[in-house]
């Protein structure tokens, strides 16, 4: 159940608490000097302040003081249909830049169904506030509507959980939660926001953003990387994170191509080493192809950068861990959170700082790692060749859209998914050429294609954005396609539809074979779903149809400024046995 504010019918007679009208701005102040503001005005102005473009909500009665803020404020207010489908867009948005995306919710139930999005914040390392209104202060610990104690809900999922208390702190609570969201390991931090405080006067002065340390390679560090890089023959990168900048990406790339130094990427991160880059070897993470997982074992030394060797990249905790091998962490966090294997250095740095001093750098280019990188790019660039474009008989495949896409991507595309079989795809055939051009859930959670293509598509309008979702993982959060029509958002979106959870069902019939239990589901028509929201939707289940549906799907996107579904009902799998 979607978590909005409940109120009796007579709502201007019976009030949960003694609700009284507050002008959100009060002349005079300290000595008569500049006007006060609600708290609740100087949340949004701190916002402003530290470069908030947008945020995502889902109304509540707990902050309408904040989202008066919001009216007319330099913040998109863009409104959401559920809180999970509002926690993953902000989600998204902090993996696009390196501040944290925002999202404000109710009490209670409003939390509850946000916290989704606070746990792939918190696996896959994203900036990112969650906003929450509260029970008046002076209602706390009385069993109020809709009352529950946010750190204890959330003081293991995220960095930290802070309440406004104090209504002159206002503005100093939106720094520290961007500050301790951004700073080290970035991650979710939730601000309480008590209904009463945010409506309480207070100086409107905002506090100063607090500067993030970036740390860097010391000279001792450098040394020591120099030293192994020149004692290496088999060197190996492995990008990961969402803390880059472009032009960081941009220089590791070129420093990488000069000597000749091969790159992978984390599950689900790719574009930070451009896809057609001769340095770039492929993914490593579930579904990876198997030449980029005898990578881990094969090389001599492996340099992570934004990211750590963790239970996905080591195939849970088993590749590469014998400590006689080489590997060099480039991380930003001291505790090495959710590392596996071997340590030879930390260095303490964020991507942007590592790669502004490994460029100075400069090592004699070696053959061995001429031949090294040459051979897994082969390999890679043999495994992303696309199919033939030339549709089969029978139904529809995957393989004859990827291969009919591509092609029709300018060099900026961007692609996002949540989990599931159906992401194979985007990891083998999509052409990530820049960093953030692939935003998924690494936590593996599901519903979240829909509401990062929302996000993507609002932030870089000017850029084709595919999202591939599968039938099981689209329904979780597909009612926000009415948010996607509502702000303009245009996402061209796939849904393969095989008609089961894919991927659990591959599990079953490994553990418990001819036993198919729990998997299976039956779908609607998902092309007229999408017209019913307002945008252009066709289903198809013939291969031959697939690149005229594609054709027609980017020209409504492109002529028609609306989003675009392609329901792809595939072949399926043995039902029963």
């Amino acid at each position: 159940m979607t978590a909005t504010d409940t109120q009796p019918f007579e709502a201007n007679i019976i009030q949960h608490g003694p609700v009284q009208p507050t002008p959100s701005t009060v002349p005079g102040g300290l000595d008569g000097g500049r006007a006060l503001k609600s708290a609740g005005h100087v949340i949004v102005d701190s916002l402003v302040a530290h470069g908030v473009e947008r945020t995502y909500v889902v109304p509540g009665e707990s902050f309408l003081d904040v989202l008066d803020g919001l009216h007319g404020s330099d913040i998109d207010t863009v409104v959401c249909r559920h809180e999970g489908g509002a926690a993953y867009m902000a989600e998204a948005d902090g993996k696009m830049n390196q501040r944290p995306g925002v999202a404000m919710v109710t009490r209670g139930p409003g939390a509850a169904n946000a916290h989704v999005g606070l746990h792939t914040a918190w696996q896959d390392s994203t900036p990112m506030l969650l906003f929450v209104g509260l029970i008046p202060f002076a209602h706390r610990d009385r069993e109020a509507f809709q009352e529950f104690d946010i750190k204890a809900w959330f003081d293991t999922g995220a960095k930290r959980v802070m309440v406004l208390d104090h209504a002159e702190r206002a503005s100093e609570i939106v720094a520290e939660a961007m500050f301790a969201s951004m700073s080290g390991r970035p991650g979710p931090v939730v601000v309480g926001l008590p209904e009463d405080i945010i409506r309480q006067q207070v100086d409107p002065a905002l506090h100063p953003t607090i500067p993030v340390a970036t740390g860097g390679m010391s000279t001792p560090d450098a040394e020591a990387l120099a030293a192994a890089l020149a004692n290496s023959s088999k060197p190996l990168f492995v990008t990961g994170g969402n803390d880059w900048s472009q032009e960081a990406a941009h220089q590791l790339t070129e420093w990488l191509e000069k000597h000749h130094i091969p790159a992978a990427a984390e599950w689900r991160t790719q574009g930070t080493v451009s896809f057609d880059s001769p340095s770039y070897v492929g993914p490593i993470g579930y579904g990876r192809p198997r030449p980029t997982y005898d990578l881990l074992e094969e090389t001599d030394l492996l340099v992570f950068v934004g990211t750590v060797p963790g239970d996905v990249i080591t195939d849970g905790f088993v590749c590469r861990q014998d400590w006689n091998k080489k590997n060099f962490l480039v991380t930003i966090d001291p505790s090495l959170r959710g590392r596996s294997g071997p340590v030879s250095r930390q260095i303490v740095a964020k991507p942007d700082a590592f790669v502004r001093d490994l460029v100075e750098i400069d090592l004699p280019m070696k053959e061995e790692w001429k031949a090294w990188t040459a051979r897994m790019r082969a390999e890679q660039t043999s495994f992303a060749s696309l199919p033939p474009v030339t549709p089969c008989e029978g139904p529809a495949r995957m393989d004859t859209l990827m291969a009919n896409l591509v092609p029709r991507l300018p060099e900026d595309a961007m692609v996002t998914f949540g989990a599931g079989e159906h992401t194979n795809w985007a990891h083998r055939y999509f052409p990530t050429r820049r960093y953030a051009s692939m935003i998924s859930a690494r936590n593996g959670s599901m519903g979240y294609s829909i509401p990062s293509a929302i996000a993507a598509s609002l932030a870089s309008p000017q850029r084709r954005v595919v999202t591939i979702a599968g039938d099981g993982e689209f329904l979780m959060n597909g009612q926000e396609l009415a948010t996607a029509a509502q702000y303009g958002a245009t996402p061209l979106i796939i849904v393969m539809d095989n008609q089961e959870y894919g991927t659990i069902r591959t599990h079953q019939e490994r553990h418990y074979p001819s036993r198919v239990s729990g998997t299976q589901l039956k779908n609607p028509d998902f092309g007229l779903m999408a017209q019913a929201f307002g945008g252009f939707g066709v289903t198809v289940t013939q291969d031959k149809d697939v690149p005229a549906a594609l054709d027609a799907a980017l020209q409504a996107i492109d002529q028609d400024g609306v989003f675009a579904l392609i329901h792809l009902i595939v072949e399926q799998r043995v039902k029963a046995y």
